[in-house]
């Protein structure tokens, strides 16, 4: 994946969450297999407060 993309989510999507599983392998590098990465699981079990990139206001009328 191109890494600018990467670094880049699209509107809707959380930059942390979108980091973690798109741009860096070395985010999860330290982890043992199947063990779950801290900061994804603080991501699931308290929101994702203001990582959400802002989404474009809809105009269709």
């Amino acid at each position: 994946m191109n890494m600018q993309k990467a670094l880049n989510p699209p509107p809707g999507e959380c930059r942390q969450c979108w980091y973690h599983a798109y741009a860096s392998r070395e985010v999860h590098k330290h982890l043992k297999p199947r063990e779950d990465c801290p900061e994804c699981v603080d991501h699931m079990i308290n929101g994702h407060g203001s990582d959400i990139v802002p989404k474009r206001e809809s105009r269709w009328w």
